[in-house]
């Protein structure tokens, strides 16, 4: 009691509305919730659950080498959050002058409810992003409608310096960019929190030079590294059927993450026809488990039921029941996220 005294009698002298005892919450650092995705497993290596997703107020980054789907996947997701909220929208920051209407109309997503604004430079991209962030603060909590903001990518931005010596025909390395990187995030972060919005973005990763086993590193600074709470690594392989190649299974891997445990893996398959698959990976996911088992070329369900793979790809739903889904979530609590959440016996028992 005394402690609690002490403590309400600080939150009054510092006059920081932010400022909590844990055991009320952190204004601005607690998920209330999140974006789903789209699909199952990558939900689940983002936030330890397969009905979560994207923290929806924190800095998620898909990073990757050129051709990765990086877009793709980020196109995905906005494309499942306007469809969840027929109300919600998109900022997309755009500096690769990659996107066309066609491709957005192709995709599935409302065009009438996300806006491409192009950004050439990191202080145009900061600039612009805290004007949409502090206009959406300006409108009550309980009256804003679900706004998520995307940057693809980061890795494109140049500074205005180095635009000023490419014009000038100056041929001096731009070191002042990963700063200008760290001072954006570090303004961005806590903005981002506080207005509860979640910004989605992608870059480019690269192979590291002079070590006995090459890794991919992140470009652009350490500003986004220190910044994202959730770090996807992606790569990526052609998807067939038969000879014809009718996608990508995408690679995908915690490579930070403050909600989950990091260097987990899923694989996620996006397809030309009809984008990200919900229920792609879950069956591997619920082999380790115990929930399925492996019989022979086949698979056998909890109630005896045994069916080719291929079967249970083409009709998803009839097999993932919510029972069978949520038996599956049970594992992934166990096995994705930090801790032990209290989990029925018989599935801490499979985990172990």
């Amino acid at each position: 009691m005394a402690t609690n005294n002490m403590f309400n009698d600080l939150l009054k002298t510092l006059e920081n509305p932010y400022a909590s005892v844990v055991e009320d919450g952190v204004p601005a650092g607690d998920v209330e919730s999140y974006v789903d995705t789209g699909s199952y497993v990558l939900n689940g290596l983002l936030s330890g659950d397969i009905y979560g997703g994207l923290a929806s107020n924190k800095i998620t980054a898909f990073a990757g080498e050129p051709s990765t789907y990086k877009t793709s996947a980020i196109l995905g997701v906005v494309k499942n959050f306007l469809d969840k909220n027929n109300k919600s929208g998109v900022i997309y920051f755009e500096s690769e002058s990659a996107l066309t209407k066609q491709m957005i109309v192709e995709r599935g997503i409302d065009v009438s409810r996300m806006m491409i604004v192009p950004v050439t430079t990191v202080q145009e991209f900061r600039h612009q992003a805290i004007k949409v962030i502090d206009k959406y603060s300006e409108t009550p909590e309980d009256k804003r409608t679900p706004l998520m903001l995307c940057l693809d990518s980061l890795g494109m931005l140049a500074s205005e310096k180095e635009i000023e010596d490419m014009t000038s025909g100056k041929e001096t390395v731009d070191l002042t960019r990963a700063r200008l990187v760290k001072g954006t995030f570090r303004v961005l972060t806590l903005k981002l929190s506080k207005a509860k919005l979640p910004l989605l973005i992608t870059n480019h990763t690269y192979q590291s030079i002079g070590q006995m086993y090459p890794q991919q590193i992140m470009g652009s600074g350490s500003g986004l590294q220190y910044a994202a709470s959730t770090i996807i690594f992606l790569s990526r392989k052609k998807e067939k059927d038969g000879d014809e190649v009718i996608g990508n299974i995408v690679h995908c891997k915690n490579y930070k993450n403050r909600l989950a445990r990091e260097n987990k893996k899923v694989d996620i398959l996006v397809t030309y026809n009809s984008g990200l698959n919900r229920y792609y990976g879950l069956s591997e996911i619920a082999i380790e488990a115990g929930i399925f088992k492996n019989v022979s070329t086949r698979i056998e369900l909890p109630d005896g039921t045994k069916v080719f793979e291929k079967q249970l790809n083409s009709h998803p739903e009839k097999y993932y029941t919510k029972e069978i889904l949520d038996k599956i979530n049970e594992y992934v609590k166990i096995t994705f996220r930090y801790g032990r959440p209290d989990v029925p016996k018989e599935i801490t028992e499979v985990a172990e």
